[in-house]
């Protein structure tokens, strides 16, 4: 006799999994990002499995900079003295503070992926104590991964709410807000800029990965299912909103701070070189003195001209950064110049720890789902034992993102193993349902667990829209390969202090090759294997006289 299939302790629980799955790291630092620039099956497990192995690396760097975050005065807030204590240290001084401690005390990072290096101890051990969590919440199934939903979900909230009270209150915090809300009208006709829009939407939502679909089978029949994808999709998009006025509330108050010292020290240095009156010089009347001075004083105006910095509020808010640069570099350089910096600091890795846990728990529930569901696995193994596995393979496949190459190979993962493979799943799946099962049968299932029928623009959008957007998108990516020529990557030069383009070597490029196919290629496997097994059954079959 089979085991009742365990479900979802209230609707409210299934609501919030899946907003916390919905809503994650990339609400955070890609959205905002975004604004700035512009104003199949098992295929499906396949991508959540390559995504698993990969996003609870982000959790561990979380860990690592909460751990930080309770030194006084915080570790990036200052380069380290050099070797012989006469200095700072050279590479800092080249970059800044911030990304030294990103890039050199965190990720250890070698000059080019060809040089592996050795894995990065500390970063191994929050990894494991990462995984070690996601193990935890997810060993009870639904009856533990519901509990830890109320967590995941309503938690960020409440921190963006504290920031946005702060970051409102910052000096500067207007300028990021009118910089945000100031639409770049002649982007309206930059195809990319829609593109990109599109393309936010679908991967916030966690299309495609089989996550959704995991947390919908433990659902009642009768779930109205249309009603809470609705809700989830609201949420998603008003989260992204409401922390972009935060991040950029925040990002104001660093270009203003970072513009301010920069006209602060040409001031200095203009008034120690010219011998001019202290408060002389102002903000106000830098330019028209600095003209004066050129024509009055050009010998000594021209030996000085290298050392002077162009100072532009505009191009602090135009520096256009996204994911780990956002969330690891630009937020720690704006946290250190605030206020009880260690407070906000351990807020903010607080948080981005629950948006990530939060979405592991669906990406870990699409493998899981489909391993326990097997009766060839589930019948040997508990589903402890097979959650316990699940975490060990990917704990030790994320190994590889600890060395000190690991960062580059993190990049690829992220870029290339679920962006054209996971459009293709999901175009498979909406031409499978709407044109194999059958648009007409699939809305006779829908009326029948919700009870209302199915309106025009549903079918409209599944028929027509989703198809021919999903084509677009496919195409405007496959495109941008091919443009792009020799594929590239940004790796950090430790004697210039800031990153570098190099080609990726041939070995990468075909690794590249083999995780885009790897996850693809099960969708025609699939169908070929169905196609002949249905085949040989009918073949078997007996006619009746």
């Amino acid at each position: 006799m089979e085991k009742a299939r365990p479900q979802w302790g209230s609707p409210l629980q299934f609501v919030l999994a899946c907003v916390s799955y919905a809503v994650g790291l990339g609400n955070v630092w890609r959205f905002p990002y975004l604004c700035q620039l512009y104003g199949g099956g098992i295929a499906s497990v396949v991508l959540s499995f390559y995504l698993s192995t990969y996003y609870n690396v982000i959790n561990s760097w979380g860990f690592w900079y909460l751990f930080h975050s309770f030194q006084d005065p915080l570790p990036w807030s200052m380069c380290p003295l050099n070797g012989n204590r006469t200095g700072y240290d050279e590479e800092c001084e080249k970059a800044s503070s911030t990304q030294y401690f990103w890039y050199r005390q965190t990720l250890n990072i070698s000059p080019s992926i060809q040089d592996s290096g050795a894995v990065q101890w500390e970063l191994a051990l929050c990894l494991v104590l990462a995984w070690l969590l996601v193990y935890l919440c997810i060993l009870r199934g639904t009856e533990s991964t519901g509990k830890v939903a109320y967590v995941t979900a309503l938690l960020p909230y409440g921190v963006l709410l504290i920031y946005l009270i702060r970051g409102l209150t910052l000096h500067g915090a207007i300028n990021g807000l009118k910089y945000m809300f100031t639409p770049k009208v002649e982007q309206l006709a930059n195809p990319k800029a829609w593109i990109n829009a599109a393309t936010q939407i679908f991967f916030s939502l966690g299309l495609g990965f089989g996550s959704l679909i995991a947390f919908a089978s433990y659902n009642d029949p009768s779930n109205d299912c249309q009603k809470h994808a609705v809700i989830v999709s609201l949420i998603n998009s008003a989260t992204s909103i409401f922390s972009s006025i935060v991040t950029f509330s925040i990002y104001g108050f660093k270009a203003t701070f970072n513009y301010e010292s920069c006209v602060n020290t040409v001031i200095l240095l203009l008034t120690n070189t010219f011998d001019l009156e202290d408060g002389f010089l102002t903000a106000s009347n830098l330019e028209q003195v600095k003209e004066h001075l050129a024509s009055a004083y050009p010998g000594q105006y021209s030996e000085v001209l290298p050392l002077l910095r162009n100072c532009s509020l505009e191009s602090e808010l135009e520096t256009a950064v996204q994911g780990t640069g956002l969330a690891f570099i630009v937020y720690t350089e704006a946290i250190k110049n605030m206020e009880v910096s260690q407070l906000w600091s351990v807020l903010y890795f607080f948080m981005l720890l629950t948006l990530g846990m939060g979405s592991m728990l669906g990406n870990t529930a699409s493998v899981l789902t489909s391993l326990t569901d097997s009766r060839l696995i589930s019948s040997h193994l508990p589903k402890e034992a097979i959650a316990g596995l699940v975490c060990l393979v990917n704990c030790a496949i994320g190994l590889v993102f600890t060395l000190e190459a690991g960062n580059y190979w993190f990049d690829i993962v992220n870029d290339y193993a679920a962006t054209l493979p996971l459009l293709l799943v999901v175009l498979v799946e909406t031409v499978a349902v709407c044109y194999v099962y059958g648009l007409r049968r699939f809305e006779e299932d829908l009326q029948a667990m919700s009870g209302r029928a199915l309106s025009w623009y549903w079918k409209a959008m599944w028929a027509c829209v989703s198809p021919l957007l999903l084509i677009s998108l496919f195409i405007f990516y496959l495109t941008d390969y091919i443009l792009a020529g020799t594929l590239k990557y940004q790796a950090w030069d430790a004697s210039q202090g800031h990153l570098v383009a190099k080609d990726y070597p041939t070995y990468a490029v075909v690794i590249i090759g083999l995780l885009v196919a790897s996850s693809i290629v099960f969708v025609p496997l699939v169908a070929l294997g169905t196609f002949i097994r249905s085949r040989l059954k009918r073949g078997r079959t007996v006619p009746v006289a």
